[in-house]
């Protein structure tokens, strides 16, 4: 049986990367691991999973969460160098 683990490293995201997928989306993490490998494999898709992630930038830093705001600067620096974020 796999586990949430190894669906995360199966799919080409990193944990982070999932996490703010399934904020995002409303959606357990499980679903983001599915979702998240599907986007990530299409243009279209890296780009829409970066608009995610600046999205749930743009919600930490309407909500005062600094902390937040550096770990998804983080995941959106991580994401962009290794995916080219649908540039």
């Amino acid at each position: 049986m796999l586990t949430l683990q190894d669906c995360i490293e199966l799919s080409d995201l990193d944990e982070e990367e999932i996490l703010a997928i399934a904020e995002h989306e409303h959606i357990p993490e499980m679903v983001a691991v599915e979702l998240g490998s599907y986007l990530v494999h299409t243009p279209s898709g890296e780009k829409r999973i970066k608009r995610m992630i600046c999205d749930d930038l743009d919600d930490a830093r309407a909500k005062g969460d600094k902390r937040r705001v550096a770990m998804l600067k983080m995941v959106l620096k991580h994401y962009v160098e290794h995916h080219g974020g649908g540039l």
